[in-house]
């Protein structure tokens, strides 16, 4: 479900993005319930508490995603807001993620859409997903994505703050 429009913030297309994954609904869903899996292709430091109202928030580098978790289904579907502290164009829980995962001959039909942000955070957002998705592919098949540039580059702005 997208975020309440804040007064001044136009909102922008959705973020949609959609991979295959040879790899098992189970198996992909677990990157997205455990820290320990997270942090294999997303951020260098994640405390996720997957059920409804649970808490999520990864580090990338010196960016601090935060939201909550809003729907888990096992296998099937996770929801969480999203946002970076700091920021007052993306503020933390003020967007929000939906991954679904279908079962394939070939592993899993990814789809994930990110709705409520902000026009013209839309493009930022969008290459930062398709990033962060290829590592999740490699990830997923137990294969080492390496090292994060984005993560590397610490202090690499994610998004605008307001400092």
């Amino acid at each position: 479900m997208p975020s309440p429009e804040r007064p001044g913030h136009e909102r922008s297309a959705a973020v949609s993005e959609e991979v295959l994954i040879e790899a098992s609904p189970e198996t992909v869903f677990e990157f997205f319930v455990s820290a320990t899996e997270m942090r294999k292709w997303m951020g260098g430091h994640a405390t996720l508490d997957a059920k409804p109202g649970g808490l999520f928030a990864v580090d990338i580098g010196g960016n601090h995603a935060r939201g909550s978790f809003v729907e888990v289904r096992a296998s099937e579907k996770v929801v969480f807001t999203w946002g970076w502290e700091g920021s007052d164009e993306v503020p933390p829980a003020s967007s929000t993620v939906t991954f679904t995962l279908e079962a394939t001959e070939r592993g899993t039909l990814l789809r994930m859409l990110h709705e409520g942000l902000p026009a013209g955070e839309d493009d930022r957002h969008r290459h930062g997903w398709q990033h962060y998705l290829s590592r999740l592919t490699q990830a997923a098949r137990g294969i080492d994505p390496g090292e994060d540039p984005i993560y590397e580059a610490g202090g690499v702005p994610l998004h605008e703050t307001s400092r």
